[in-house]
């Protein structure tokens, strides 16, 4: 018995041997440990050592006018549907800690807060835009470096300081992949790919994470990095808030609680097998993370949006306002209208179903109002308007090749012709708002009150906004929740 059991084991060991071999010859092998590269090294350097580092003073001024410009952006946004899906789902699932959640009374865990708050940051087309990168860091960075700010209880200082980062870190990583040529190339969302990174940074940040801690919290980020240009096709704005703002800023917390709490990870994804750019840009050019880092903050390089309407539209807006000024004139005056734009920014706004990413309906409000207000902008019903529409009629958009070759800088030209001929022109290469022609501080606050008054009232409006300009002056952030929701 016991040698026709050593005969068959033999037999069966003989007969499995070839594919036995051709499996161990098939199965992958082991990447060999490595620690990070040289860029990763400076990167999560640089990040580990923000929450110390004293920003420029000119830097944390601007920082300060993005901070409340995305407050004022979730405030206003909180009574718009994407504002008001995010306090619904709070309601109904996540209403369990303590952080807190804008313009409510209520409170969550750290990871529903940042979602709800980011929906309620890009619910409408006011928060600010990274030109180069194709990117809206603050509705992302902001929501995530707030809740953790508050689950750790950092002061205002280090709250400016890892939105700072946020910024530095999420656009970069774009900047990395091709920048705007990489977003118009590839079907890939841009906005949630950065707004995923910068969210992380920030949160890292506010948690404190120390220079290993942040290498694989960005492990953990590129994992959760998604989203793709589907949202285009979202005619409510809640999936597009989503993309841009609520899942990045709930997937860079995750990120941050994750390392926090002991996880560690791959010490360097953005090199070595089967990295984050091998993945998603394998003509990306990795050196561009650390290019002038410390010395070019991107928050610098963001605009804050003049007008509450989606980017494209805010030269040709300008445009008509810049006319207006020279030459004074009432819509019925109008014959036509043509708008020249990159055929690539003409297509993210042509004849849109949204109010205020529309361009031919906003410039037909402009063409009425003389200026486009919070309320025109997201007035929907007005879409259907007969006056409205009459003007809508005379608007064409143009799609310009030649701007295509100004890109990433978005140059618009408007020509008016009005009904005695007369043809007037403005031709916009520097929108208001942008770095190249930046607005007040005084336009900042007044765009800021605008926005938050109609929900908060006057009197927290003013609180709000003066306290986010004495930011250092605030020992825990959780004393902003009294300013940012209801009483």
């Amino acid at each position: 018995m016991q040698r026709r059991n050593f005969v068959r084991f033999l037999g069966n060991a003989t007969l499995a041997w070839p594919f036995a071999a051709r499996a161990q010859q098939k199965a992958p092998k082991s990447a060999p440990a490595s620690g990070p590269g040289p860029v990763m090294n400076a990167l999560s350097n640089y990040m580990a050592s923000a929450r110390a580092r004293e920003l420029p003073e000119e830097v944390a001024e601007q920082a300060k006018y993005h901070l409340i410009d995305t407050f004022a952006a979730m405030i206003s946004g909180s009574e718009l549907p994407p504002g008001q899906a995010a306090l619904r789902y709070v309601r109904e699932h996540g209403g369990k800690g303590v952080t807190t959640v804008v313009a409510s009374t209520l409170t969550a865990a750290p990871l529903d807060a940042a979602l709800a708050n980011g929906v309620m940051a890009h619910a409408d087309e006011t928060d600010d835009s990274h030109n180069e990168s194709r990117s809206h860091p603050g509705c992302a960075v902001v929501p995530a470096a707030l809740a953790l700010g508050e689950e750790y209880g950092i002061d205002g200082t280090s709250l400016l300081r890892a939105v700072t980062l946020g910024y530095d870190i999420g656009p970069r990583v774009i900047m990395a992949m091709g920048g705007a040529a990489f977003s118009y190339e590839s079907s890939l969302a841009t906005h949630s790919i950065a707004g995923t990174f910068g969210a992380a940074a920030a949160a890292a940040s506010a948690a404190g994470l120390d220079a290993r801690q942040m290498r694989w919290a960005l492990d953990y980020t590129a994992q959760q990095s998604s989203g793709f240009i589907a949202w285009r096709r979202d005619s409510d704005h809640i999936e597009k808030a989503f993309v841009f703002a609520g899942m990045t800023s709930r997937n860079g917390v995750t990120a941050a609680l994750l390392v926090k709490s002991g996880w560690n990870g791959v010490d360097d994804v953005f090199s070595g097998a089967d990295n984050f750019f091998a993945a998603y840009a394998p003509k990306a050019q990795p050196d561009r993370l650390i290019e002038k880092l410390g010395e070019r903050y991107e928050i610098t390089q963001t605009d804050i949006k003049k007008w509450t309407v989606g980017s494209p539209i805010q030269a040709p807006l300008d445009a008509i306002e810049a006319i207006r000024g020279k030459r004074p004139f009432e819509a019925d005056q109008v014959r036509r209208v043509n708008v020249r734009l990159a055929p690539s920014v003409a297509t993210v706004v042509d004849n849109r179903d949204i109010p205020d990413i529309c361009l031919q309906h906003m410039m037909a409000v402009m063409l009425l109002d003389k200026t486009v207000s919070f309320h025109a902008a997201h007035d929907k019903s007005r879409m259907q308007d007969a006056s409205v529409l009459r003007q809508r009629a005379k608007v064409s958009l143009v799609r310009d090749e030649e701007l295509a070759k100004l890109l990433p800088v978005r140059v618009a030209v408007v020509e008016i012709e009005l009904n005695d001929g007369t043809r007037l022109s403005e031709r916009i290469t520097a929108v208001r708002g942008t770095p190249r022609n930046p607005m007040a501080r005084a336009e900042v606050i007044a765009k800021a009150g605008d926005l938050i008054t109609p929900v908060l009232g006057r009197e927290a409006s003013s609180r709000l906004i003066e306290t986010t300009f004495a930011i250092e002056s605030v020992t825990d952030v959780r004393n902003l929740r009294r300013l940012l929701q209801h009483a």
